[in-house]
């Protein structure tokens, strides 16, 4: 075996990205780099180098083991990458995670059945805020507008 490798290659094979094109994607568009100089899909690694591989929103930090010809099971990875990325990026992914949860995003249509149904549940359940359930119990104000109108 070579003592060098395809960064694009052992991206895939140690499993940080799902294909070996999105690896590829990824460094044309200067998300993985070495000591700070992006590195193209070409370019050649060796073992002993540390690689930053930028996943919005976090940056991993990885290091090289040891090379590999072929992708490896999710147990293996260990072998080949030493991960070196600090909580505090995991941190920031896990509050991401947590604020795309908090609402829908713009554009995304209309509610699922099933995301309209626990609206439903939330709304009927005790721990629907007051000023919410207070809306809800006032009937149509229509009669206080048509007496504006009307002056």
């Amino acid at each position: 075996m070579s003592d060098q490798q395809r960064i694009d290659k052992w991206l895939w094979a140690t499993r940080v990205f799902k294909t070996r094109l999105i690896a590829a994607d990824a460094c044309k568009m200067g998300r993985v780099s070495i000591g700070g100089r992006a590195l193209k899909p070409s370019a050649m690694i060796k073992v002993g180098d540390k690689i930053e591989v930028r996943k919005p929103p976090m940056t991993l930090s990885l290091e090289v083991i040891q090379l590999l010809n072929n992708r490896v099971g999710p147990k293996f990875v260990h072998i080949y990458q030493r991960n070196l990325t600090p909580q505090s990026e995991y941190d920031l992914w896990e509050l991401q995670r947590m604020t795309n949860q908090a609402g829908r995003r713009k554009g995304t249509g209309r509610p699922t059945k099933k995301e309209r149904r626990d609206l439903e549940e939330f709304i009927q359940s005790e721990s629907a805020p007051n000023w919410f359930l207070e809306s809800l119990d006032d009937e149509d104000d229509e009669d206080d507008w048509t007496d504006f109108w009307d002056e």
